[in-house]
C-alpha cells in the first residue's frame, strides 16, 4: 500500500505495544499485590480484601488506559478514547493531524472543533503511529468532504 492509498475497510487502529505493556503490567501488579495480601500472616480478612480491592482498582485504571482505538468503516469513524466514544461521519472529518510532539492524532472537525483520537499515538511505536495516521488521513481524504465521490 502506498502512502496515498487508503487501506481496505473496516480497519481498526490501536496502540498495540502500549496496550500490551499496560495490560501486562496491570495483571502482574494485580497478581503481586494479591500474593502479598495472601502471604502476610498478620492481616485479617478485611485487610486482605482491601489489598485485593486496591489491586483490582489499579488494574481497572490500566484497562481503561488501554481502551483507546479508532475504527474506520464505510460509513465513518468511531473514536474510542479512555472514557468516551464518538461516532463521526466521513464528511465531519476535515483533516487528520499528527504533528511532531503531538501525543496522539487530532481530528479537525467540520463544526470547528478538534477531537483527540488516542487510538493512534506515537508513544512507544512512533513508526506505526505515523503509518496509521497516514492511512486514516488517506481514508478521510478519499471519503470526506473533499472527495470527488460526494
Amino acid at each position: 500500500m502506498s502512502e496515498s492509498t487508503p487501506p481496505a475497510l473496516p480497519v481498526t487502529f490501536r496502540p498495540g505495544r502500549t496496550r500490551a505493556v499496560l495490560l501486562t503490567v496491570g495483571l502482574a501488579m494485580f497478581a503481586a499485590i494479591t500474593a502479598v495480601a495472601l502471604m502476610l500472616e498478620r492481616l485479617g480478612p478485611g485487610e486482605r480484601a482491601s489489598f485485593v480491592f486496591t489491586a483490582a482498582l489499579f488494574l481497572g485504571v490500566l484497562v481503561l488506559l488501554s481502551r483507546p482505538k479508532v475504527v474506520a468503516d464505510d460509513e465513518g469513524v468511531t473514536v474510542v478514547n479512555i472514557t468516551r466514544t464518538r461516532r463521526l461521519a466521513w464528511a465531519e472529518i476535515l483533516r487528520v493531524n499528527l504533528r511532531p510532539g503531538d501525543p496522539w492524532v487530532f481530528l479537525d472537525l467540520s463544526d470547528g472543533t478538534s477531537l483527540p483520537a488516542l487510538g493512534i499515538q506515537p508513544g512507544i511505536a512512533k513508526a506505526a503511529a505515523i503509518r496509521d495516521a497516514r492511512a486514516l488521513r488517506a481514508l478521510a481524504d478519499s471519503r470526506g468532504t473533499g472527495s470527488e465521490t460526494r
